[in-house]
């Protein structure tokens, strides 16, 4: 196929999904507040989404010890870090994602595992599975699939970003590329995609708390699957979260709306 992604764009309830995402979206993106509080807006959605994916790895804080900076737990410390961190990485994501990727677990990872190994594909075929999805691929055989999602990430593509973000946050989450810390990296990836490729460009929506929401690590199982009905749900899974997502950054530009 010279374009896979397209192929599952069309998958039965894909499109109807990534329709629905979009125009929630567009309806932000019309928010009064916006025109004078976009900044503010984007990095609340940033600390709740950084909290959210915390959560996911298992550490769940609240959103005012964090603003009090008194999380220090290692994993809400990583998962703030990705966040900042990609408001810095945009412009290369296109161009260079694997250096993109190797700081993401860079930042998110330090604390968790040794210095010479932040930012390095694993080569042990053990990898953490704070989600229970099952053992990970053997080293030799992620390192393989990467390299396919980074030619993936190279070719153009019909496909929706939606669709894009999608399949780049599964595949490091189930792939699990460097042993440590894969979840933030993969839900930081997903949410840069979403940004890079025009679905969010100011990073507004914060798509981790739509994830924590719903059947997060049921949706990854079904991806793993591999079938098209399995890739479908986990498709129409993100896009839910991006909907609900939505949904928490409009609550923030009311409280802001509010004063």
């Amino acid at each position: 196929m010279s374009d896979p992604l397209a192929v599952i764009a069309q998958f039965p309830g894909v499109p109807e999904a990534v329709d629905e995402a979009r125009q929630a979206v567009d309806r932000l993106y019309r928010h009064r507040v916006l025109r004078r509080a976009s900044p503010a807006v984007s990095t609340e959605s940033s600390l709740r989404g950084a909290r959210a994916s915390a959560a996911l790895e298992g550490v769940d804080v609240s959103l005012d010890a964090m603003r009090r900076d008194e999380a220090h737990d290692p994993v809400v410390q990583g998962a703030l870090r990705a966040s900042a961190e990609m408001g810095r990485m945009g412009s290369t994501w296109r161009k260079a994602p694997r250096q993109v990727l190797a700081r993401l677990h860079a930042v998110a990872a330090a604390g968790l595992v040794p210095p010479e190994d932040l930012g390095r594909p694993r080569t042990a075929d053990e990898a953490s599975d704070p989600l229970s999805l099952g053992p990970a691929p053997g080293a030799a055989d992620a390192a393989a699939r990467m390299e396919g999602l980074l030619g993936l990430l190279e070719q153009p593509t019909k496909a929706p970003a939606m669709v894009l973000a999608a399949v780049v946050h599964a595949e490091l989450a189930v792939l699990r590329p460097f042993g440590s810390a894969d979840g933030l990296v993969a839900r930081s990836a997903g949410r840069l995609t979403l940004v890079e490729y025009g679905l969010d460009p100011k990073s507004l929506v914060a798509v981790e708390v739509g994830h924590l929401e719903l059947a997060y690590a049921d949706a990854l199982r079904a991806y793993l699957r591999g079938t098209p009905e399995g890739v479908a749900h986990w498709v129409q899974h993100c896009a839910s979260a991006v909907t609900l997502g939505v949904r928490e950054t409009t609550a923030i530009c009311e409280a802001l709306q509010r004063g």
